[in-house]
């Protein structure tokens, strides 16, 4: 089967996760990445952080996500031999994807003016902490401070009883705001085939963090305030929240419709007195009993396991799931069943597991491939622009590549 972005060549000019993600997600479905870095690597390659970096005493993993299924030149665009070199990959290219700094890029005449102008048919894809407007157009963003810290997630989604936001996991904006570029690349794409001219895609990490908190802004937008709610606060509909199991775990019910499934769920618990009880006997009468109601579930969930409610929850057609730790997640029938996490073969070398994007075609995900060594196919794609042997010497020489 042909992938979607089979013969779209994507020159990547990025460090760190945000924008590199976004080029393994079109990686992952055809297209032929060439990454550009700096003679010194992305900085990205020495993160050591969760054991899965430089840390990880083996494959770093947090590079093999980022950069799966590219190939990697090494250039050094300080050099006037070196954009020439990148100007003669962008005649080849459908996508240039970045997310260097506006500065950055008009010190390299890289701009979306520059490109767009010299280069009509380019899309250019650019990612970037605050926007390309602004006072703060030109700071730099990572997710913590961009997408968490001023994007509003870390206030809003901190219980009030603590006095410090809790933190972010590892680049969950990143990851986020690269789906999002991701997609804008394939709009692109697909407008070019409509119009011949290419399109500047534009994604940023806070923008990334207000969608997301979509519902927030939204209340935000009426006057109100919103926050997180206390641990174990109750919703106004008791039975949207999580109770805490005999064994400490932790099960989650969204029965958003509340009396469409509150009988049978008292029957499934053997409780007809609450099925009878008129405190209970339907959502308004539940909301204006909250804490009572809460209480007799609270009760109820605390007198089984976490095993033994979700082998009963499982005979009710309701939506509820198990609260499961990370590490329970790659043991999950579904995520297996459903590929979602994959296998990544390296001839000759260890082979290791990696998500799978979330996306599918025809109900199968792309297969992975692993990310390339720093450089590891500069002197291939230079033979594929036409440069001879001893070209590609003069330049190793001159210490444009390596």
């Amino acid at each position: 089967m042909e992938a979607a972005f089979e013969g779209v060549r994507v020159v990547e000019l990025a460090q760190w996760v945000f924008v590199p993600v976004a080029g393994a997600l079109l990686a992952d479905w055809g297209a032929d990445v060439i990454r550009v870095e700096r003679p010194e690597g992305d900085p990205y390659r020495g993160l050591a952080t969760q054991g899965i970096g430089t840390d990880s005493g083996g494959v770093n993993l947090s590079l093999a996500l980022a950069g799966r299924g590219k190939r990697s030149m090494t250039i050094d665009l300080k050099l006037e031999e070196g954009r020439e070199i990148l100007h003669r990959l962008l005649e080849t290219a459908d996508v240039f994807l970045t997310n260097l700094r506006p500065g950055a890029l008009d010190r390299l005449g890289l701009d979306a003016d520059t490109l767009t102008d010299r280069y009509p048919t380019l899309v250019y894809a650019r990612g970037h902490g605050y926007g390309v407007r602004g006072p703060d157009a030109n700071q730099a963003g990572y997710d913590a401070s961009a997408f968490w810290a001023r994007g509003g997630m870390a206030h809003v989604l901190t219980p009030p009883e603590l006095s410090d936001p809790i933190n972010q996991r590892g680049a969950m904006g990143d990851r986020n705001g690269a789906m999002a570029l991701a997609f804008g690349i394939a709009s692109a794409l697909l407008r070019r085939t409509r119009t011949g001219k290419g399109s500047v895609i534009d994604v940023s990490l806070l923008a990334t963090a207000m969608w997301t908190l979509s519902s927030d802004v939204l209340s935000a937008i009426q006057g109100q305030t919103p926050r997180a709610p206390s641990a174990g606060a109750v919703h106004v509909n008791p039975l949207v929240g999580m109770y805490r199991t005999s064994d400490g775990r932790h099960i989650q019910l969204v029965f958003l419709e509340a009396d469409r499934y509150w009988a049978d769920f008292c029957r499934l618990l053997g409780r007809s007195d609450l099925l009878e009880d008129p405190r209970f006997v339907d959502l308004a009468a539940r909301r204006d009993h909250v804490e009572e109601c809460a209480a007799a579930l609270r009760e109820e969930f605390a007198s089984r396991t976490f095993e033994e409610w979700k082998e009963l929850l499982a005979k009710i057609d309701a939506p509820w799931a198990p609260v499961q730790a990370v590490e329970e997640l790659l043991v999950d029938p579904q995520v297996l069943a459903n590929d979602y996490i994959g296998d990544v073969e390296i001839d000759g070398g260890p082979s290791y597991r990696l998500p799978s994007v979330p996306l599918q075609v025809d109900e199968q995900p792309p297969p992975l491939r692993r990310a390339p060594e720093h450089g590891e196919h500069t002197e291939a794609v230079l033979l594929e622009l036409g440069y001879t042997w001893e070209q590609i010497s003069a330049l190793a020489e001159a210490g444009v590549i390596p």
